[in-house]
């Protein structure tokens, strides 16, 4: 099925690639190709699908072919997209909608015809959202985002017949980026809660997307607005609160999860006795057979209810993977540079989020491999933080795997050095409950922190080092009040993550191994 389309119309590239069911990606582009899309869907239904990931800036419908061409405004906006529809495939009008990037790197449609009806829908959903939001296209390093903008959002939540919970908060709002706090109360008689994102652009384009929306069928209406916090302080992790950052923090005096005005105001318990059965009349806008992930309006408030998947409702933690079991330990990576990836190198990037007890490349497909995790929160972490990102030139994906554990090869069997057990290294981060490890866990970034350098090492001697490495250093700086530790400014996130692959445990000498992790700051 190849989708040819008019002559003249693109830069360059062309999309005539007959499609297996899940052929390897093409590279990023900012263009994505879009198949299988209902003959009866309108353009503002397929902005909608790239609206939570930046500006959309042209699309073309083949119509015909059931196909479409969406081009955002950066490549950025465009990897976040296809790396959350991965494991989640979105659906309109109910029917499952296929996306990857095109090899065209640009939309050009101007000498089209019948380009009118998609161009009126870019016009409106850009009015749509630069009069509620001036929204920078993607999130970028300038800090573009409207000035003092905080990373916290207040969401109350009305017309509350069913139980929300903190895990279905969580799948809700992870889809527009890193969740890392969450803390729910009642106040006033109503529920709300204070959820924290890893940068103010992620708040912005939650609360373009979900204010006025009901998480179920005619209830449960998410009313959002930026917090006058700039961060939040969790001291429990539980059912109330949830720092996604610390894994060490204790469940404190296991409260009840509801407190009594609360479980009256959801009526009699027999009218929830199954998540399934609706309460009071109102049907869980849930697609129980399809994992939809949320619908996000084109235009703010146009389209129904979001819908989330069961397991979230049941109160199970469970982003969709493919075939995943919620509460796994174990990812499955693939699109890994087979030429390039080791299974030590795997351990040391994901040993970022969490302590890797064993790694398996496997035998016959070696761009995918197995990571066993010490548990389900720190595969989690490492999901979040790792899917989309690039690594030896390819773009890494992460989902849960189906499998609960990695198995080590029987004795004699030919393995090749690809699976490795790791469950008593020394190079685990979070082996000490309550180490400072996990109040420094950062997104990937081009600037690295470097710890544990010795009095002898100079400035020369650590740019060298990455230089060597194949990094080029836009920036240095040693920490005023502690020599021992630095930041470094790479070129790239990329060449950074291939950095502390390659330089975290380095030897500096006088029994001083160069601790290597990511950065929030910038130098």
């Amino acid at each position: 099925m190849n989708n040819s389309t008019p002559t003249g119309v693109y830069a360059n590239g062309n999309d005539n690639k007959k499609f297996k069911g899940d052929r390897p990606p093409c590279s990023p582009s900012r263009v994505l190709h879009l198949r299988k899309i209902p003959s009866d869907v309108t353009e503002a239904e397929v902005i909608s699908l790239g609206l939570p990931f930046g500006k959309v800036t042209n699309l073309l419908m083949l119509k015909g072919k059931s196909q479409a061409f969406l081009e955002m405004a950066s490549e950025e906006a465009a990897v976040t997209m296809v790396n959350y529809y991965t494991p989640v495939t979105p659906h309109l009008r109910s029917q499952p909608v296929f996306i990857q990037y095109s090899n065209h790197r640009e939309l050009k449609t101007d000498n089209l015809p019948n380009q009118a009806r998609a161009q009126a829908a870019l016009q409106a959903v850009s009015a749509v959202q630069s009069g509620s939001l001036a929204l920078p296209g993607a999130p970028t390093n300038e800090g573009t985002i409207l000035p003092g903008q905080s990373p916290v959002l207040r969401i109350i939540i009305e017309n509350l017949f069913y139980p929300v919970t903190l895990e279905v908060l969580h799948q809700i709002f992870s889809k527009f980026g890193t969740v890392l706090k969450i803390i729910t109360f009642t106040k006033n008689n109503q529920f709300q809660a204070l959820l924290q994102y890893a940068d103010p652009v992620n708040a912005h384009y939650a609360k373009m997307a979900l204010d006025g929306q009901n998480i179920y069928n005619a209830c449960c209406t998410l009313r959002i607005d930026f917090s006058k916090l700039t961060s939040l302080n969790v001291k429990y992790n539980n059912d109330k609160s949830r720092d996604f950052t610390r894994l060490d923090l204790p469940t404190g005096d296991g409260q009840p999860s509801l407190e009594p005005p609360m479980a009256a105001a959801f009526g009699a318990p027999g009218i929830i006795s199954s998540p399934y059965a609706g309460a009071a009349g109102f049907a869980p806008a849930i697609g129980f057979h399809q994992a939809t992930g949320l619908s996000v309006p084109a235009v703010p408030g146009a389209l129904g209810p979001l819908t989330i998947t069961s397991s979230a409702v049941t109160g199970r933690m469970a982003i969709p993977g493919a075939g995943g079991i919620p509460g796994n330990s174990v990812l499955l990576v693939t699109n890994l540079n087979p030429d390039l990836i080791t299974p030590h190198g795997l351990f040391i990037l994901f040993g970022v989020y969490g302590d890797v007890h064993r790694v398996k490349i496997m035998f016959n497909k070696k761009e995918n491999a197995l990571v066993q995790m010490a548990d389900a929160s720190q595969a989690q972490l490492a999901m979040n933080h790792l899917s989309g990102q690039r690594l030896y030139g390819k773009v890494l994906r992460a989902t849960l795997s189906k499998h609960q554990a990695v198995q080590l090869p029987r004795e004699g069997q030919e393995d090749q050095g690809l699976t490795k057990d790791f469950s008593n290294s020394p190079l685990h981060r979070f082996k000490k409950p309550g180490s400072k490890n996990f109040q420094n866990i950062f997104p990937p970034s081009a600037t690295l922190h470097l710890s544990n350098i010795p009095p002898s090492v100079t400035v020369d001697d650590l740019k060298n080092l990455f230089t060597e490495a194949g990094c080029s250093v836009k920036a240095f700086k040693f920490f005023q009040k502690d020599r021992k530790m630095a930041l470094i400014q790479l070129g790239s996130v990329e060449e950074a993550i291939q950095a502390l692959i390659e330089l975290h445990n380095h030897d500096l000498g006088e029994n001083h191994h160069l601790r290597v992790s990511f950065s929030k700051s910038t130098i």
